[in-house]
């Protein structure tokens, strides 16, 4: 994972204008370039500034290749809770680049931003989705009813939630020992 750079402008130009990911999320419209250089020369800003924070998936190897983005947004300072996501390029899907992804940045969360709670809104549909964040340890903690417009009307979605146990999970060890 890395910050976003001045030479991944196609990449998000590409990624965040593909339709097909925007009945996942709240875009109903595309992005211009213009709009996405803004967001990538401001996006050196601080989680606590812009409430967001948005790193490249690398896959490093004899040459380096961007296979996706991964997300915290909606950062909640006061209750230490951020919303997570995920994209990885259609072509590198089917590898574990998600599960090891999502696992990485639920560490970086807990362990250096010291967040609390992370969580994930997932369309019912979306059963690759729901099956990535519950490898990953999240949990269903409600599904929202008719919660997006869809294609034959609406659609529930799934809120997961990621709790930072690692005290609990200290405290159990220390016990244990």
């Amino acid at each position: 994972m890395r910050a976003l750079e001045p030479e991944d402008l196609d990449l998000l130009y590409r990624w965040e204008n593909d339709a097909a990911h925007w009945k996942s999320g709240s875009a109903l419209s595309p992005y211009s370039r213009y709009a996405l250089k803004q967001y990538i020369a401001e996006a050196g800003s601080s989680l606590y500034e812009r409430r967001q924070l948005r790193l490249m998936i690398d896959l490093c190897g004899k040459t380096t290749v961007t296979v996706g983005i991964v997300d915290l947004y909606d950062f909640d300072p006061h209750h230490l809770r951020a919303e997570t996501g995920i994209l990885i390029d259609p072509a590198y899907r089917q590898q574990k680049l998600a599960t090891d992804t999502l696992k990485l940045m639920a560490h970086y969360a807990f362990t250096f931003l010291k967040i609390h709670q992370l969580y994930a809104y997932v369309p019912q549909s979306n059963t690759p989705s729901l099956r990535l964040f519950a490898r990953c340890g999240f949990r269903t903690a409600a599904v929202l009813k008719e919660w997006l417009v869809a294609t034959a009307g609406y659609e529930d979605v799934a809120l997961l939630t990621l709790l930072n146990d690692s005290a609990a999970r200290t405290c159990r060890t220390s016990e244990q020992g």
